[in-house]
């Protein structure tokens, strides 16, 4: 049996399936359904509209957003930051598209540096090269 301290209270638990204490994962679902009920009744709300009526945090939100729970399709006024930037509000994924095209680039150019690098090592131009005292 694993012991833990739940992070959201700090209880000490007996870990099962989940990361947090049984009380404090009933409190998200009850935050889970005052979402879900306010949404129903108000689905052109905010972000910050719905945080402030059913007093459950942005990052909940976004959380049970990210999970899958809360539909950003059926509520088309809510967005959150993007996790690189912070700038952008986003519907989707966790990067706006202008933080994913400059990780895509910053990729495809580090993995031409890696090949280059390669190149270079196979072909003798690198840092060291070995001498073959055997072949003269």
């Amino acid at each position: 049996m694993n012991l833990g301290n739940c992070p959201r209270c700090g209880k000490l638990f007996a870990m099962n399936f989940r990361d947090i204490c049984p009380d404090c994962t009933k409190k998200i679902e009850l935050e889970y359904q005052a979402c879900a009920e306010f949404l129903r009744e108000h689905r052109g709300s905010t972000m910050e509209e719905l945080s402030d009526a059913t007093e459950v945090t942005t990052r909940q939100i976004i959380k049970f957003i990210r999970e899958g729970r809360i539909s950003v399709i059926d509520a088309p006024n809510l967005s959150y930051p993007c996790e690189v930037c912070g700038t952008t509000f986003i519907k989707e994924s966790n990067m706006c598209p202008s933080c994913r095209t400059r990780l895509t680039k910053e990729l495809s150019q580090s993995v031409k540096d890696g090949q280059a690098r390669k190149e270079a090592d196979l072909h003798g131009k690198g840092a060291y090269s070995a001498v073959n005292k055997y072949n003269k």
